[in-house]
């Protein structure tokens, strides 16, 4: 085998392996240690979309930050729209970071669609990065809901 097609295997065994990675922490829920009050943290603007979101006395808030220009933001923003109109308690607020991409920081928000689950209090109860897996939301709910 040449050295040229040596590199070639170790490259490709390289990006197999990061794609793996990185495909298996997509939808995977991520506790938050200490339950972190996020709407502290939220610009005005923000806060404000929050308090004027629709029901507003829902227990669970699922607060989706995507990007017009994310393919797969579509997907979460119709499952979470469905989970939210057919689960009592819950409310479903889509944010758009493309105009404010500075709000991504004081939630730390690195990839979008990112899904930021909220209790009533405003405190971070866990979180979603890429496509949710409705199996999985619904399950890591149940505790928080019943």
């Amino acid at each position: 085998m040449s050295p040229g097609a040596g590199v070639l295997v170790v490259a490709v065994a390289a990006a197999l392996l990061l794609g793996a990675v990185w495909k298996s922490r997509q939808g995977r829920v991520r506790e938050r240690n200490g339950g972190e009050n996020v709407t502290d943290l939220l610009p005005d603007e923000l806060r404000q979309r929050l308090v004027d979101a629709p029901d507003q006395d829902a227990r669970v808030t699922l607060l989706q930050l995507s990007t017009t220009f994310c393919a797969p933001c579509r997907h979460p923003r119709v499952l979470l729209s469905d989970f939210a109109q057919r689960t009592e308690g819950v409310r479903h607020v889509d944010v758009d970071l493309t105009h404010h991409p500075e709000w991504s920081t004081p939630l730390r928000v690195h990839t979008t669609p990112t899904t930021l689950v909220l209790d009533a209090t405003g405190a971070e109860l866990f979180r979603v990065s890429g496509v949710p897996h409705r199996a999985k939301l619904a399950t890591a709910l149940q505790l928080h809901l019943s």
